[in-house]
């Protein structure tokens, strides 16, 4: 093994290099690009990007829907930039915040021909940063050359899809209100990415279905007490069952605002002060309904030798989704708590657009 980094090892400092407003070069087969995420794009970087040749802004389905522009690659759009290209209206492009202050002037021109892998992985890539998901793409004919050339990271756009291989760090006993006897243990993935953890309350059998929840990081409902959402009452709730029966185990995933991060989390809020409910606001900021990978969840259950579970959810979707990571779902447990008149409409959401059973 040479002291260099690996492939995952490289997407994991384009991540970080983006999240700072570094570029970084993508590659796929003959073709190469510069990618820089459109958040945290300056206007010095912005010009340096531009003079290397026709400029794109790439963003998603969802976001092209939002702007009224043609996504001709089906799951992204290309963007066609002025020259020069103006920051302001890069971060209007990316950002929803100031859509109905500032309505759109396009109509906005999209690439039609060509291949978009290279703008597809800047936008998966940017995702998995929890920025923005919208990118400024310009092709480079050496992509090798210059990378080395201004001390870029160089990385294959096959890289950009993420990995769920997880290990386990650590465990130890936490004596927790609901029961005395438990164990936080620690998951680390092997791309990087945040850690995840499991709270094992008491003994669970595994040979028989095991009392479990997948719950998502919820910073505003589990620490902060939010009456937007239901999510610490659930936590609570999840726990205070399993202490009761005596086993279980939750397993508390870091992936914010169903995978979008905190700060774009953020964003949606705002978004829905605006008038917008959860999904029109995660669309207007061009990300799906729910980005979260539920296969982590079912590989912590593997590590921890349980195949089959009792869910404790009112999602069917979650159900599904363990179901067809390898995790056997014996029975769907109902988690009906929470509700406030602050989150009426969000609840009504979840039902109406997302098929949770409340």
């Amino acid at each position: 093994m040479t002291l260099g980094p690996d492939i995952t090892e490289l997407a994991a400092r384009a991540r970080a290099d983006l999240r700072m407003g570094v570029p970084i070069v993508l590659s796929d087969g003959g073709t190469g690009a510069v990618a820089l995420a459109a958040e945290v794009a300056l206007p010095g970087r912005i010009a340096a990007l531009q003079a290397l040749g026709p400029l794109t802004l790439a963003v998603t389905r969802r976001r092209a829907e939002t702007l009224k522009a043609r996504a001709y690659d089906g799951d992204i759009a290309r963007l066609i930039l002025p020259d020069p290209a103006d920051a302001t209206l890069v971060q209007a492009l990316a950002d929803p915040a100031d859509d109905l202050r500032h309505p759109m002037k396009g109509p906005l021109r999209t690439e039609r021909e060509g291949d978009a892998a290279l703008h597809r992985a800047a936008i998966l890539l940017a995702k998995a940063a929890r920025l923005l998901p919208a990118a400024l793409v310009v092709p480079v004919a050496d992509p090798a050359a210059l990378a080395a050339r201004e001390g870029l990271t160089h990385l294959p756009a096959s890289a950009a899809i993420p990995i769920s291989d997880l290990a386990a760090v650590v465990s130890a006993k936490v004596p927790l209100a609901v029961s005395p006897n438990a164990r936080l243990h620690v998951f680390r993935p092997g791309d990087g990415s945040e850690e995840h953890y499991a709270i094992e309350i008491g003994a669970p059998d595994r040979a028989a279905p095991v009392l479990a929840r997948l719950h998502s990081a919820c910073f505003t409902g589990d620490l902060l007490g939010s009456l937007k959402c239901d999510c610490g009452p659930q936590l609570r709730a999840a726990l205070a069952q399993m202490g009761t029966e005596g086993a279980g185990i939750l397993l508390y995933l870091n992936q914010e605002g169903r995978g979008i991060g905190l700060a774009n989390k953020m964003r949606a809020y705002s978004l829905q002060d605006q008038g917008f409910d959860t999904v029109e606001a995660n669309h207007r900021l061009g990300f799906e309904d729910d980005e979260r990978d539920f296969r982590l969840g079912a590989e912590i259950l593997r590590l921890m030798g349980v195949g089959a579970v009792r869910l404790l959810t009112n999602n069917p979707a979650k159900v599904a989704r363990l179901q067809a990571s390898g995790i056997e779902v014996t029975e769907r447990v109902p988690l009906r708590v929470g509700e406030t008149p602050y989150n009426e409409d969000y609840l009504a959401t979840k039902a109406a657009k997302s098929g949770h059973i409340l």
